[in-house]
């Protein structure tokens, strides 16, 4: 009878038993999902807060950021407490005391997701704003809560509580794209976050709830109503004495924001730091926005706003339309460190930087395919003689853009005037392949094989960057530095990052490079780059190519010259060219404005006024000018052992080193008798009274054995 009823009462309680041990064991796996599920919501890469990279000088002034979310992080240590108190009485009054959640809240909070299958609001601590920040921003599911509560938990597992309210403070958002109580600290107060007072902490609490409705720059009152109400809390839960607590309500809000200069001038060379980035430490322009990078540049602020400036002249950008556009870049030739670099009139970044846009270089590129290269062959010299004529070499013609030969010129010469014919001629007697190996030493790859090379004729070009670093080569003894804008990086953790950087490249031999420093000073001193005003010492080139669609008109200007301390690249030009869009001036225009560029920047560095020679190389000598000789005057002279002689006489070159042939005619017959060097004198002996010879001279130029014109013929006779 018992057994029977026991059984009936097992039968009946069956399915209640069953029932109720299933919600027992789903609430156990629930409970422990919730305790120990955290991990499959936390990714810790997201604790790696994202910041703003720092862009600074090498004397430390800030002159830019690159970030998607400004923040500045610091470490619990930096912020004070007072600061600390100040969140945690306005957000979280029990985060010291409990595990993350206050169970009574999530419980209401995670019922309501679960009956109205939606996301509820309601019960979030520090730890669980934190988490909803950093894991869940983009989770719109009704499992949100549950997830937050999971990563809450699992943070306060494995983080202290000063961690987690670091990340907490470093995280929240305050309004006007500014992140964490660091970048706050600056932006609201022009100081570093252990400088804030209680009251500026207690502003930016206020912020954490609703920052664009509690920002004091947008609404003042409202404000200061939510930051008192901070400083009440603080004081209700002892943080503050009471009458310390009124004395601070009635303070103002103390926001100092200092104005930001405006530097527009230092866009293009921000961008030209990023490429660099990419390149030479595999920094990708995302990496950099979040990474906490401390960027060290080369940049001369000086400089840069110097050349800035001098582009925002009109005057130097004269064009058929509107539009016409320039780049420059100054680079100091013995650290590859570039100074200063300008991609545009007005470059915003994002822009095209024309620092590193390839254009046709025109007959900047004589010294570094033609010249430079033959020197390093024993058989040219400054003063070797080149064939000066319109030749044609195959399907190829070169011409000296003024239509005028002189049959024989030195590379001196040719380069000062900047012939194109005799250029090509030595292009072609050296090869095009020689040639080209000197220019992949100076990095500079081209797909061109014809001699066209020789006048900048490319197909796609050189870049201002490229030329410049290419023509400090010449005054730093031949050798070829990296380029860089970057002079160092750090990592957020002070760390120095390596980068890979080339060695420099020994181009050309110091005596190659000595002889173009003095033609291409030539060239500023007395050629077609002697337009503007500059005192102190400079050499350089210039460079224009031809319209392709109207012609007889100029699409690129340059000038490429150097300094004793900098080399430089300017171009002039229009970005995209058709038959309306042409210079009206041409390579007069960026030599005038490269030396106004350092005119101003000499008035605030000293730039030396002459280029030291360097030790083991021989100095190139001015070039002789043959004088026209119409005055040789002949007559006796008596005395001495011989007593008759001849004397010619006729007025002599000022510069000593010319040399004189003299020659006697007789019956028809032309015969070399002497010569005599840097005088205007020369005694004929051994003559009779009534010789019947005439006599001439030649003067002779002996650097390069040319000869000038006879002069006029002089008979000895008597006179009675």
């Amino acid at each position: 009878m018992n057994i029977d009823i026991y059984l009936k009462w097992i039968i009946r309680l069956k399915w209640p038993l069953m029932i109720g041990g299933a919600i027992f064991l789903l609430g156990l796996a629930g409970y422990l999902t919730i305790l120990f599920g955290g991990r499959f919501v936390v990714d810790e890469q997201d604790l790696i807060l994202p910041a703003a990279t720092v862009v600074e000088t090498k004397d430390g002034e800030r002159i830019g950021e690159i970030y998607d979310e400004y923040r500045r992080p610091v470490t619990i240590k930096q912020i004070p407490d007072h600061v600390e108190d100040a969140f945690v009485a306005i957000e979280d009054n029990r985060f010291y005391e409990h595990a993350g959640v206050d169970f009574k809240s999530v419980t209401r909070a995670v019922f309501r997701d679960i009956v109205s299958m939606e996301k509820a609001e309601g019960g979030s601590t520090i730890t669980q704003q934190l988490a909803k920040n950093l894991f869940l921003h983009n989770d719109k599911t009704w499992m949100r809560k549950t997830k937050e509560v999971m990563a809450a938990i699992y943070l306060e597992r494995n983080f202290s509580k000063d961690k987690i309210l670091e990340y907490y403070l470093n995280e929240i958002y305050f309004a006007h794209g500014i992140y964490g109580v660091g970048a706050a600290a600056e932006f609201y107060f022009s100081k570093p976050v252990d400088e804030l007072t209680i009251t500026e902490g207690a502003l930016l609490a206020a912020m954490s709830k609703a920052p664009n409705t509690y920002s004091p720059l947008i609404d003042e009152d409202k404000a200061k109503e939510r930051r008192d109400l901070v400083l009440q809390q603080m004081n209700r839960l002892d943080m503050l004495k009471t009458q310390e607590t009124l004395q601070l309500q009635g303070k103002t809000l103390g926001v100092d924001q200092q104005e930001e200069e405006d530097n527009p001038w230092d866009a293009s060379y921000m961008d030209l730091a990023i490429k660099e980035a990419a390149e030479k430490y595999q920094l990708t322009l995302p990496e950099l926005k979040r990474g906490g990078y401390r960027l060290v540049v080369n940049v001369d602020e000086t400089a840069q706003r110097t050349a800035y400036k001098h582009f925002q002249q009109d005057e130097y950008f004269q064009g058929s339309a509107s539009g016409v556009e320039g780049s420059f870049v100054l680079i100091n030739h013995e650290t590859g460190e570039i100074a200063a670099a300008v991609g545009g009139r007005d470059y915003q970044i994002g822009n095209v930087n024309r620092v590193t846009t390839p254009r046709q270089p025109g007959s900047t590129m004589k010294p570094l395919a033609v010249y430079g290269p033959a020197m390093m062959l024993e058989e040219y010299t400054p003063y070797s003689l080149l064939t000066d004529e319109e030749r044609s070499y195959g399907d190829y013609t070169a011409r000296n853009y003024d239509g005028s030969y002189g049959g024989k010129v030195t590379m001196y010469e040719a380069l000062q005037e900047s012939k194109n014919a005799p250029a090509v001629w030595l292009l072609n007697e050296i090869g095009i392949s020689y040639a080209k190996e000197y220019l992949e030493k100076m990095d500079i790859s081209l797909p061109d094989d014809g001699l066209a090379i020789a006048l900048g004729g490319l197909e796609k070009g050189m870049s201002p960057l490229q030329l410049a670093q290419a023509y400090g080569t010449f005054p730093n003894g031949g050798k070829m530095e990296d380029a860089m804008a970057i002079n160092s990086i750090y990592d957020r953790d002070g760390e120095l990052l390596e980068s890979q950087t080339k060695k420099p490249e020994q181009v050309f031999s110091a005596q190659t490079a000595w002889n173009m420093v003095r033609m291409l000073e030539a060239v500023v001193d007395k050629g077609t780059g002697k337009a503007g005003n500059y005192s102190g010492a400079l050499a350089g080139k210039t460079g224009s190519t031809q319209h392709p669609y109207a012609e007889g008109k100029i699409k690129d200007a340059w000038f490429a010259g150097f300094t004793p301390e900098y080399t430089s690249a300017l171009w002039i030009g229009y970005d995209q060219v058709d038959d309306s869009r042409y210079l009206t001036a041409g390579s007069d225009v960026p030599t005038k404005l490269t030396k106004a560029i350092l005119n101003d920047l000499g008035k605030q560095e000293n730039l030396a006024d002459v280029f030291e020679q360097p030790e083991n190389v021989k100095d190139v000598e001015e070039p002789v000018e043959l004088p026209e000789i119409t005055d040789l005057s002949a007559g006796y002279s008596f005395g001495g052992l011989s007593l008759v002689r001849g004397k010619l006489t006729w007025t002599a070159s000022t510069d000593d080193r010319v040399q004189y042939e003299v020659y006697r005619v007789k019956n028809g017959n032309e015969q070399k008798i002497g010569e005599v060097e840097g005088k205007g004198t020369y005694q004929i002996n051994h003559i009779g009274l009534f010789d019947q010879a005439s006599y001439y001279v030649v003067p002779v130029d002996p650097l390069t054995g040319q000869r000038g014109k006879a002069s006029n013929q002089a008979v000895i006779s008597l006179d009675f």
